[in-house]
C-alpha cells in the first residue's frame, strides 16, 4: 500500500515485490475497487506495527543501553576510523 500511496509506477512495484504484471494489475484493481476497506486495514496494520515497535523498544531498552555503553572492539574501531577517513575524502572539495 505504501507504493500505491506514493504513486510508484506498476513496473517498480512489480520489480520490488517480485510479482508478475498480472499480479500487480490484479492487486491495483482490487485496491481501486475496495479503496476504503483496504485503507482501513492498512491503518490497522500501521497502528499494530507501531504498538509492536514501542513494545520491543521498551523490552530492549536496557539491553540497547548496555550495548551502547560498551567500548567498541579494537577491530570495530579500526574499521570506523577507516570509514571516517574515506568519508572525509569523498566530502572534501577536490
Amino acid at each position: 500500500m505504501d507504493y500505491v500511496i506514493e504513486h510508484y509506477p506498476p513496473k517498480f512495484i512489480r520489480a520490488m515485490l517480485s510479482l508478475t504484471d498480472e499480479q500487480v494489475s490484479a492487486a491495483l484493481s482490487y485496491i481501486d475497487a475496495h479503496r476504503a476497506e483496504v485503507e482501513a486495514e492498512y491503518q490497522t496494520v500501521l497502528h499494530e506495527t507501531e504498538k509492536l515497535r514501542q513494545y520491543y523498544d521498551e523490552q530492549n531498552r536496557d539491553l540497547i543501553a548496555y550495548i551502547a555503553a560498551k567500548p567498541p572492539k579494537p577491530v570495530t574501531e579500526a574499521i570506523r576510523t577507516k570509514l571516517q577517513a574515506e568519508r572525509a575524502k569523498l566530502e572534501s572539495p577536490v
